[in-house]
């Protein structure tokens, strides 16, 4: 696996594990780190066995507090704020096009750039503690790094610009309540026993079955026209039906039938 100065990246279990490792600035998003979260996501797309991917943050304070304000005050014109918006976004999209669903797990506070971050996983799993505010109008400014999009698509329009203009910070149970996050930690649970559980009955499943699923996702998101999305759900439809674990499984129920005879 290769060496990375902002985050931390290991494989466990069929799970790839992706850490934000600036504890220190609560984890803010650096161009550096928005670079190095791209190349991760990207180096490990084409590994055949990942089931998942959860991704955090160091610590039990923040998922990501928004951008490395104090690199970014340094970007003052509109097309140094365009170069930014730009990097972020492609690397977001490396989460957001990742073969396996991705997981977003919520330590803390997922603010600003944080919460887009968070918003590009297919799935939030939130800490007892966790909130998550898509506060950049306290800023004057609008979503920088592509979340707006995922946000109005997970909201609807509406209620994603009421949200968004009203600059609030969410608790774990508001989030919840609202959409935003899929499950939260019970009080005094782990946040990774939470993470598990929300897992497990996706890692039961075969790798192609998986990414077949996060396929027909991904086109949905990206808004395919119809005939583009029954084609890739054909084509995974053909390649899971011949695949050996198709017919290892219809043997399987076919022996089991004959036994129950």
């Amino acid at each position: 696996m290769s060496s990375y100065e902002n985050i931390l990246v290991e494989v466990r279990d069929a799970v790839l594990r992706v850490q934000i490792n600036r504890p220190g600035s609560h984890n803010a998003l650096s161009r550096a780190t928005l670079t190095e979260l791209g190349r991760a996501f990207a180096a490990c797309a084409a590994e055949p066995t990942l089931k998942a991917v959860v991704l955090t943050g160091a610590g039990n304070e923040s998922f990501a507090a928004g951008g490395d304000v104090k690199e970014f005050a340094l970007l003052r014109t509109a097309e140094q704020a365009g170069e930014l918006f730009d990097l972020a976004n492609s690397g977001f999209d490396q989460v957001r096009d990742f073969p396996v669903p991705v997981v977003a797990a919520i330590n803390g506070w997922a603010l600003g750039g944080g919460a887009e971050l968070a918003m590009a996983c297919d799935y939030r799993i939130g800490a007892a503690n966790a909130s998550i505010g898509f506060i950049q109008a306290r800023l004057n400014i609008t979503t920088g790094f592509g979340g707006g999009t995922d946000l109005m698509r997970a909201l609807g329009s509406a209620r994603a610009m009421r949200y968004g203009l009203s600059a609030k910070t969410l608790n774990a149970d508001e989030a919840l309540r609202i959409g935003l996050l899929d499950a939260v930690a019970a009080d005094g649970e782990p946040l990774e026993q939470a993470v598990d559980e929300f897992l497990e009955p996706i890692l039961r499943q075969r790798p192609q079955v998986i990414r077949g699923y996060k396929a027909m996702a991904i086109a949905e998101r990206r808004g395919l026209p119809s005939s583009e999305r029954r084609a890739i759900e054909r084509e995974w439809f053909s390649r899971t039906w011949a695949h050996a674990d198709h017919w290892a499984a219809v043997d399987a129920m076919s022996q089991k039938q004959l036994r129950t005879k």
